[in-house]
C-alpha cells in the first residue's frame, strides 16, 4: 500500500475511489464503473502534476525524505554492473552507513560511493539511517585515492541526513574524517560525479559530494543543517521547520541558481517514490552525459576545472 503524505491527502482520496471502483468491476459490477474510474484515475494525476510543480521548500523536505524513495542500493542494482563492494578504513573497522566499491556502468569502469539509509527497521539500524562516522569517510578517502591511481571515475549518490553526532564519532575525529574526505574530493585527477538522491544534510553529504558535476533530483534537498536544526538554533522553536526550510534555500531550483548544483534531475510525476525504477532511469541518463564532459581532459584540468567551479559559488545569480 502507498504511503501518502499529508499534503496529498486529496490525491489519495482520488486514487482510493478508482482503486474501489476497480475492484468493484473486477466483482462482476456494471461496466460503467470503468469509465468512472479511469476518469477519477485522469483526474488524480492531473492534480497530482499541478501538486508537485508548485511544492513549498518545506513539502520538497518532506518528499526527500519518503521511506519508497529510491536509495543507494536501487542505483547499484539498477545502474552498476559487477559492482564489487569494499569495505573497512584500515584503520579502525566497517561503517555499513556508506557503501562504496567498484563496477561498471554503461560498460565504463567506476568507483561508486554513496550512503545507505535502509529500507526496513533492521536496515534502517543496520546502516545506522545514513548516518556516517569517521570510518565511513575515511573508507570514503581510501575508495577515492584508490580510483584516482587506476584512472577509474568517482560517482557519489547522496543521501543522508548528516553526519553521525555520537560521542563516540567526535572521539574518532569526526570532523577531520569529514574535512579530509572533501579535500580527497578536490584532489582528485579523474572526474567525479555527485548526485543528491534524498536528502544532502551538512558535512555528512560535503564530504562526498565535492564534485566536478553536482546533480539534485528534482525534489531532493541539501543543506548545511536541517530544517528543523536551524529553526531550533535560531528561534529556539523546532516548530518554525517550514520556515527555516524556505529562508534555508535549501531545495534544487534555489541552488542552482546560486551555482552551488549544475543540474536538475528532473523526477517521475509525484516524485521518485512513485515510479523509482524511472526516477533511477534518468539519473543514469544524467550521470552518462556528465561523465562525457570530461572526456580527454587531463588530471590537471580536471583539477583546474573543478577548483574553479567550487570559487564561483555565490557569484552567479
Amino acid at each position: 500500500m502507498r504511503a501518502y503524505l499529508d499534503f496529498e491527502k486529496p490525491i489519495a482520496e482520488l486514487e482510493a475511489k478508482a482503486s474501489e471502483l476497480r475492484s468493484m468491476l473486477e466483482k462482476g459490477s456494471a461496466a460503467s464503473l470503468g469509465d468512472e474510474a479511469r476518469r477519477l484515475e485522469i483526474k488524480a494525476y492531473q492534480s497530482l502534476k499541478e501538486l508537485y510543480a508548485g511544492l513549498s521548500p518545506w513539502q520538497k523536505t518532506q518528499v526527500a525524505r519518503h521511506p519508497e524513495r529510491p536509495h543507494f542500493t536501487n542505483y547499484i542494482e539498477h545502474l552498476i554492473e559487477d559492482f564489487v563492494p569494499l569495505a573497512g578504513d584500515r584503520a579502525f573497522g566497517e561503517d555499513e552507513a556508506i557503501i562504496g566499491g567498484f563496477g561498471r556502468f554503461r560498460g565504463q569502469s567506476i568507483c561508486v560511493i554513496g550512503q545507505e539509509k535502509g529500507s526496513d527497521t533492521e536496515s534502517r539500524l543496520r546502516h545506522n539511517f545514513g548516518m556516517a562516522k569517521p570510518e565511513g569517510y575515511r573508507k570514503a578517502i581510501r575508495l577515492m585515492e584508490l580510483a584516482d591511481r587506476f584512472d577509474i571515475p568517482v560517482l557519489a549518490l547522496v543521501d543522508t541526513a548528516g553526519a553521525y553526532p555520537g560521542i563516540g564519532a567526535e572521539e574518532r575525529g569526526q570532523a577531520e574524517a569529514i574535512a579530509r574526505s572533501t579535500e580527497a574530493c578536490l584532489q582528485l585527477g579523474v572526474p567525479n560525479i555527485s548526485v543528491i538522491i534524498g536528502e544532502g544534510g551538512s558535512g555528512g553529504a560535503i564530504a562526498i559530494a565535492t564534485a566536478s558535476h553536482v546533480m539534485m533530483l528534482e525534489h531532493a534537498i541539501y543543506s548545511v543543517i536541517s530544517p528543523e536544526g536551524a529553526a531550533s538554533i535560531l528561534w529556539r522553536d523546532g516548530t518554525r521547520a517550514q520556515e527555516a526550510a524556505v529562508s534555508m534555500k535549501i531545495t534544487a531550483q534555489d541552488l542552482i541558481k546560486f551555482g552551488v548544483i549544475d543540474q536538475i534531475v528532473v523526477e517521475p510525476a509525484g516524485g521518485a517514490h512513485r515510479d523509482p525504477a524511472k526516477a533511477v532511469s534518468h539519473a543514469g541518463k544524467a550521470i552518462a552525459a556528465a561523465l562525457t564532459q570530461f572526456t580527454g581532459k587531463s588530471k590537471e584540468e580536471i583539477r583546474e576545472l573543478r577548483a574553479a567551479k567550487f570559487l564561483a559559488i555565490g557569484r552567479k545569480v
